[in-house]
């Protein structure tokens, strides 16, 4: 129903920034809300943050507050994650989720990108 394509990963030192991108198609994809998910090897896969459809409602994991931010461009079929002050346990494999809820956890959601690499050097 959704597609994602996510870009942006890469690798950055500690303290450094990362934008990642991701490009939505589909005829419902306005209205679904965005998020979301990291996961670090060896572990499951974590909830980041959330936007809803209009991007009236944003909801991020205590971990990322501060520093990470979401937003959403509809015209342009687009959520991006600016994330600023960079850790290295914020290392991992990102992917872009659409769903009608901002839910937090990863059942809510039913359409997925296929995750862009983050690596935070120390």
């Amino acid at each position: 129903q959704v597609q994602l394509v996510e870009s942006g990963g890469g690798l950055v030192q500690a303290g450094g920034s990362l934008r990642l991108s991701c490009a939505a198609s589909g005829r419902t994809s306005r209205s679904y809300a965005m998020a979301w998910f990291r996961q670090a090897p060896g572990k499951e896969r974590e909830f980041v943050v959330s936007i809803s459809w209009n991007g009236a409602n944003t909801y991020y994991t205590d971990s990322v507050k501060g520093r990470f931010t979401i937003s959403r461009d509809n015209a342009k079929n687009t959520v991006y994650l600016q994330m600023n002050s960079l850790k290295p346990e914020d290392t991992g494999v990102y992917y872009c989720a659409a769903g009608s809820r901002g839910m937090s956890y990863s059942a809510a959601y039913d359409s997925w990108g296929q995750g862009t690499q983050v690596t935070v050097s120390s």
